[in-house]
């Protein structure tokens, strides 16, 4: 079960990360070396120490994995956002990319979905004529 931040706190370890986000501590390690994370801090000890606007970051890559986006263009995007505000032109054409992928899926999911319709009102119209014999 994936834990609400606590209030007040801006500072996290790595496991506390884990429980909030449902992510894997390796997942973390591994967006980190893959430039997917922006630089994490580190305790006197080389502990990470996450703060809300790391897990404000999770959070949208979240929502980008869910609606698909290859890792590559996600890295590309995390780099426009460490480069600047000059890569605003370039991020909105990224996601407007992407933006429109996302409806061509939704379009052929909601075709699925109406074919799975179909299906099941034919199997209920069935069972129910079964029924009344």
């Amino acid at each position: 079960m994936v834990q609400p931040r606590p209030t007040g706190q801006d500072r996290y370890t790595i496991s506390e990360v884990v429980a909030m986000t449902g992510l894997s501590a390796h997942t973390l390690r591994w967006y980190e070396r893959i430039g997917l994370m922006p630089h994490v801090d580190r305790s006197h000890t080389g502990q990470r120490r996450y703060t809300n606007r790391d897990l404000n970051w999770l959070d949208l890559v979240g929502k980008l994995r869910l609606t698909g986006m290859p890792v590559a263009d996600m890295v590309r995007y995390a780099e426009l956002v460490r480069a600047g505000e000059h890569t605003f032109p370039e991020r909105e054409d990224l996601l407007t990319a992407h933006r429109e992928d996302v409806r061509r899926r939704i379009a052929e999911l909601q075709g699925t979905l109406a074919v799975l319709d179909h299906k099941i009102d034919n199997y209920a119209d069935a069972r129910r004529a079964s029924e009344r014999v």
